[in-house]
């Protein structure tokens, strides 16, 4: 995912736990919730992203700033909130957004998010500095703070420098983990997961696998479950967590028409759910 301020979005797909793999018998214990960035879908319009969710019974979404902006006029924010309510979608979440060292410049991602009854925003500060006066915010609305991480040549690509921060900060600040920037730093998604020890609110699922093209190491996104990504693993300490947070598929892959990646995505979670 690229650096670029935007609104992620995240889908509860509530249709799936009603399919043929859950029926004739009672749900499995812990039941993961899944869903979709819109970065996934980043070459849909807005009006495109609700077709989208209401084929495939999406519910709860997560949007990049292409299709939401905090930054609009409010006007624009309650037009499409409007057509969200319509269609009974709700968004759950925004991000990675961005953060400046001016504080009311931030207040207005907060704002954005108490219109919307968001209680999360994911964030990735560049100035460590930020942070007082997000956390300042974040204790005012009483809105959590998830920090995203890309690749280990990001501020927060090592999972030593989010725990850092975690110890010094308000337990309203916690982790957007992304599975396949982990993967692809060579991090074991799964004891990442339990090493935050329930600071980690949002997940970014999606799957990266590392090759040697002539000679160059090369990280690859690829189709969830078969890349290099402990998911099988991760899932397991989601439950033994009791995690109740959604899962947020996203692929890096440029894709004109993201449906098989989302359906494929979807299948394999409830596949591999423990």
């Amino acid at each position: 995912m690229r650096s670029m301020i935007r609104i992620v979005a995240a889908v509860l797909f509530t249709g799936a736990l009603a399919s043929p793999a859950f029926a004739g018998g009672p749900p499995p214990e812990h039941e993961m919730k899944f869903g979709i960035q819109t970065w996934t879908l980043r070459n849909l319009t807005f009006d495109q992203v609700i077709q989208f969710a209401v084929k495939h019974k999406i519910r709860y979404l997560q949007m990049i700033a292409t299709h939401m902006d905090p930054m609009a006029p409010l006007e624009e924010t309650r037009r499409k909130k409007e057509i969200l309510d319509k269609n009974g979608l709700h968004v759950y979440t925004f991000g990675v957004s961005g953060t400046t060292m001016d504080k009311e410049q931030n207040r207005k991602l907060f704002e954005f998010a108490k219109f919307l009854g968001i209680r999360l925003i994911i964030v990735e500060p560049r100035d460590m500095r930020e942070w007082d006066n997000l956390e300042e915010l974040a204790k005012e609305y009483d809105i959590k703070l998830a920090i995203h991480n890309h690749g280990l040549q990001s501020t927060y690509g090592n999972p030593e420098t989010v725990k850092k921060i975690l110890k010094e900060r308000d337990s309203r600040i916690g982790v957007s983990l992304d599975v396949g920037h982990l993967t692809g730093a060579g991090f074991d998604t799964a004891a990442v997961f339990k090493d935050y020890q329930g600071r980690v609110y949002d997940i970014h699922l999606k799957d990266k696998k590392t090759e040697k093209v002539e000679g160059k190491t090369v990280i690859n996104d690829v189709a969830i479950g078969t890349g290099d990504a402990n998911l099988k693993g991760l899932f397991r300490e989601l439950k033994a967590a009791k995690w109740d947070g959604i899962l947020a598929l996203e692929t890096d892959q440029d894709l004109k028409d993201p449906t098989d990646y989302v359906l494929g995505a979807m299948k394999f979670v409830r596949d591999n759910q423990p």
